[in-house]
């Protein structure tokens, strides 16, 4: 059973002759009874107190579970983006790789292409010095002809004319 303040106040002392002094007593009393009242006071405000505070741990409890869910969740989410990222970088490098072959083989194809030109070129222009040396041989030969064909009557009209050359210089040119 457990004693309030009231029952500190009011608590019957059996009287005896010759015993302790009744005002000290009450006094006595009264002051151990305002002292426990307070103490009572003050332990249902430190209860009130705990259960407060012990509310508000189950809240932040609660509200740390909620921040650690959160947390897990953000760790999956920014993985998974790092994985994402990854792979669509892998598939644009891919992508890129196919490109740049199909750039590459292209350029060799291009590069064939040149080549065979250059040495379709390089063989029509062995062609074209060919003919045109025989063209210029030909035109050489004629030429060749021509200035014999000149020659031949020129020197044939000076036999004709003896020494002296004679007066008349005329030799006709249209001949061939």
């Amino acid at each position: 059973m457990r004693i309030t303040p009231l029952d500190v106040r009011n608590h019957p002392f059996r009287r005896r002759f010759s015993g302790y002094d009744r005002d000290e007593v009450d006094a006595f009393l009264r002051m151990v009874a305002e002292d426990y009242e307070a103490a009572v006071r003050e332990t249902d405000g430190l209860r009130e107190q705990a259960t407060k505070l012990e509310q508000r741990i189950t809240d932040l409890a609660a509200n740390e579970a909620v921040l650690q869910d959160t947390l897990t969740t953000a760790q999956k989410l920014s993985e998974d983006l790092k994985r994402s990222a990854m792979k669509e970088a892998e598939i644009m490098i891919g992508e890129a790789e196919i490109r740049a072959a199909k750039i590459m083989a292209a350029a060799h194809r291009r590069g064939a292409e040149l080549a065979a030109d250059l040495r379709e070129m390089k063989h029509l222009r062995t062609r074209l010095a060919a003919d045109i040396r025989a063209t210029i041989a030909t035109h050489m030969g004629l030429l060749e002809g021509l200035v014999a064909d000149e020659c031949e009557p020129v020197a044939s009209e000076r036999e004709r004319r003896g020494p002296n050359g004679g007066s008349s210089n005329t030799v006709s040119r249209g001949e061939s």
